[in-house]
């Protein structure tokens, strides 16, 4: 990758590698104060007096709030900027995770932990978009001339070894502490990346607008956005494939953990089911040092999509019908690797198409298409797996998958500039 020139700037990051820096720190914080509690989240609402179909209704609440709330927090991203929005979010996750705490001491109703978990989605859609949006902006400012797929290839990378070592910190802290001690490790790493954010994180090549109502520029914003977002077929086309794809992944990781087991033939090896997180970690960190390499081998950014796609078709294919565990667990390294190598790809290909003054909201569109997709899917294969079995769940999942090829094969009809070239994200409306 390359560093490209440094550009001058008032304040914060002033060349592409300190850009990428804080923004691997910044990625880094995040994963791991949410992976923290990935691995007793739903034990914790279990001791929390919750039945079975509470806990996961909660966690419905969660994926809802972050539908309702992606392009909101989009448009406060794109007006009152990056910066802000992330500043919003580290205040809102942390508050609302401390509320987690005090359910949880005191077994609470249903209602008020439906209410603290659509606030928890709430300050995950403050980060969705914006930091992207800030990292792109801030490069292009900076004068980078090397190629996003690089950089988000290492996002990747440290997301999974932080996504490693939040699951294996916060089972150990729960071990030896209590189930409520992760939350409150995650509300002050939280705080901790508040501070960071705040004096390293700055707009740079982007320019807030406070001109006029603040309804208005809603308004405005959101109109471009529809224009410059849905509007532009190959970025519509990327977010119904999203649709379709959000779920899936989500189900596929937390299946696995009940799935492995019953292969295994002891419901009861907890630490096999640990594996699961260890080995998706894994393929975050490989596949996101493999992104580049995945990108070389095709001219097309929408050719690695489409070929990473199918292979994720046939995974997950293999996945519902091999039943052996080991061979399973084999399949599950390599549909982590599709899809960490596939997901900086996209990035990269999607951040080309959108203009900098409505990056942030159209991102955040594409990531509640996502959610949308997980709220329909996850219900949807979990009662397959109820009725038929894990196997055939997984194989509905790959039919899902299967399903957003077709709306790859138009974007890449489309033959976008991003397509094929590290051009420089567009900076306005043409």
């Amino acid at each position: 990758m390359s560093a490209g020139r440094g550009a001058q700037s008032p304040a914060g990051p002033t060349s592409p590698r300190t850009v990428v820096r804080v923004y691997l720190v910044l990625l880094f914080g995040n994963t791991l104060a949410a992976s923290l509690i990935w691995g007793i989240n739903t034990i914790f609402l279990l001791d929390a007096g919750l039945s079975n179909f509470e806990a996961f209704a909660a966690n419905a609440f969660f994926t809802a709030g972050m539908v309702i709330f992606e392009v909101p927090t989009g448009v406060v991203a794109d007006t009152a900027g990056r910066r802000r929005s992330y500043l919003l979010g580290t205040v809102t996750l942390s508050v609302s995770t401390l509320l987690y705490v005090l359910l949880w001491q005191v077994e609470a109703a249903f209602w008020l932990w439906a209410i603290a978990s659509v606030l928890i989605g709430l300050g995950f859609t403050f980060f969705s978009g914006a930091v992207e949006a800030w990292l792109v902006d801030a490069l292009t400012a900076t004068g980078f001339t090397g190629e996003l797929d690089a950089v988000f290839g290492r996002g990747q990378v440290v997301t999974g070894i932080a996504m490693l070592g939040g699951s294996a910190a916060g089972g150990f802290i729960a071990a030896r502490t209590s189930l409520g001690v992760p939350f409150v490790v995650r509300g002050a790493i939280l705080l901790v990346l508040f501070v960071l954010a705040h004096r390293l994180m700055h707009d740079i090549g982007f320019t807030p607008e406070r001109r006029g109502s603040v309804m208005g520029q809603v308004r405005s914003i959101v109109a471009a956005s529809a224009e410059y977002g849905w509007g532009v077929p190959p970025v519509r086309y990327l977010m119904v494939q999203a649709l379709f794809t959000g779920g899936v992944g989500i189900y596929a990781f937390y299946a696995l953990q009940p799935y492995l087991l019953q292969l295994y033939g002891d419901p009861e090896a907890y630490q096999v089911a640990g594996l699961v997180a260890a080995i998706v970690a894994g393929a975050q960190i490989l596949g996101g040092l493999t992104a580049p390499l995945v990108r070389r081998l095709f001219h097309r950014r929408t050719s690695a999509l489409l070929m990473t796609g199918a292979l994720e078709v046939v995974c997950l294919t293999l996945i519902a019908v091999v039943g052996n565990f080991w061979a399973v667990l084999g399949l599950i390294v390599v549909w982590g690797l599709l899809f960490a190598a596939a997901t900086p790809i996209r990035q990269s290909y999607l951040n080309g198409l959108i203009p900098s003054r409505q990056r942030a909201t159209v991102l955040s569109f594409d990531s509640m298409m996502a959610s949308l997709g997980g709220v329909g899917a996850q219900p949807a294969l979990g009662r397959v797996a109820d009725v038929s079995g894990y196997g055939p769940s997984y194989a509905a999942g790959a039919g899902l998958v299967a399903c957003s090829l077709p709306f790859l094969w138009l974007a890449r009809r489309q033959r976008a500039a991003s397509d094929v070239a590290s051009a420089p994200a567009p900076t306005a409306p043409a």
